[in-house]
């Protein structure tokens, strides 16, 4: 009798005994963000972080200036004017003259036309030539690995700035030979990054699967290991560039780079000094924009470094 009594009391459990709570099931299983690429992704995060989308922001800006600015101006950069010497800054001298009656403006950005391009030639051959040179050593090892990594550790024993002082007495200033002077040194450190990383990758599943199918050791190297790479070869890009055009400030604020009346930053520093005490705007217009284009250079490039972190993807 028990045993029919509760029996009796139970109850079929059907789905209408059930209330959803919160979202509803189709909104649970729906996507909840956009399908995004890698780059697109990078992008975003760029856009969302300040410092580095601020660092981006003055960067184009004196890139514009740099193009633009000498062409729209009544002034040339090397038109002396003996009535507008070491003038302050005015409505009509906006960077004010130097000792000269040259418009600082208008040097200003052909010497930014000079500093940046030397920056960006410069850097981006490095990175090349580390790349390349890099892959096949991390990739291919033995001998050639052996006898690349000594020349890397001979190239590191020698102060890089004393090698670009010789380069530079030897061929004299200019922008090639200012180019030269950095490359000879400055593919060392994206040679020993880039082969570190393909340590790394070259026993991953693709590089292997590559393998097995018959692509020959360059095509592995230039269509899969390279790609995969590419983020943070861009950041490191973006972080030699600022010691480049630092390095080139220097090289000419030493007399062994630009030649006068050609104007670059480290030029314009160079004169700025000898007249910091009468016509102190010389030294400090050009230290102004060689500082802040270092620093947003740096800014962007931490960014990039976020941007192009697998470890950052999907945290947001």
């Amino acid at each position: 009798m028990a045993t029919k009594k509760i029996e009796s009391q139970e109850k079929v459990i059907t789905a209408d005994l059930f209330r959803t709570v919160g979202k509803s099931v189709e909104e649970m299983e729906a996507i909840s963000r956009p399908s995004l690429t890698f780059w697109q992704e990078a992008w975003l995060r760029i856009r969302k972080d300040k410092a580095a989308f601020i660092g981006l922001i003055i960067l184009t800006v004196y890139v514009i200036l740099a193009i633009f600015a000498p062409m729209v101006s009544r002034y040339e950069f090397d038109q002396q004017d003996a009535y507008a010497m070491k003038q302050s800054f005015s409505a009509e001298h906006w960077f004010g003259t130097d000792s000269l009656g040259r418009d600082l403006w208008v040097r200003i950005w052909v010497g930014a036309r000079v500093s940046l391009s030397i920056g960006f030639i410069a850097a981006f051959i490095n990175s090349v030539i580390g790349t390349i040179l890099g892959g096949f050593s991390g990739y291919i090892g033995g001998k050639f690995d052996m006898i690349l990594m000594r020349i890397i550790d001979i190239i590191y024993g020698i102060p890089a700035l004393i090698v670009n002082i010789l380069v530079m007495v030897v061929l004299g200033p200019g922008i090639k030979s200012l180019i030269i002077a950095m490359v000879i040194t400055g593919w060392a450190g994206a040679c020993r990054f880039t082969r570190g990383e393909v340590y790394r990758l070259k026993e991953q599943e693709f590089v292997l699967a590559a393998r097995v199918l018959g692509e020959s050791t360059f095509m592995i190297i230039v269509r899969e290991i390279i790609p995969n790479l590419m983020g943070l070869i861009i950041t490191n890009l973006a972080m030699a560039i600022p010691a480049a055009i630092f390095r080139e400030a220097f090289l000419s604020y030493i007399g062994l780079g630009i030649a006068p009346p050609n104007a670059s930053w480290g030029v314009l520093a160079k004169e700025g000094t000898a007249m910091i005490r009468l016509c102190p705007h010389m030294l400090y217009v050009p230290a102004f924009f060689i500082c802040t284009t270092v620093l947003a250079f740096n800014l962007l490039g931490n960014g990039l470094r976020d941007a192009f972190d697998p470890r950052m993807r999907g945290t947001d």
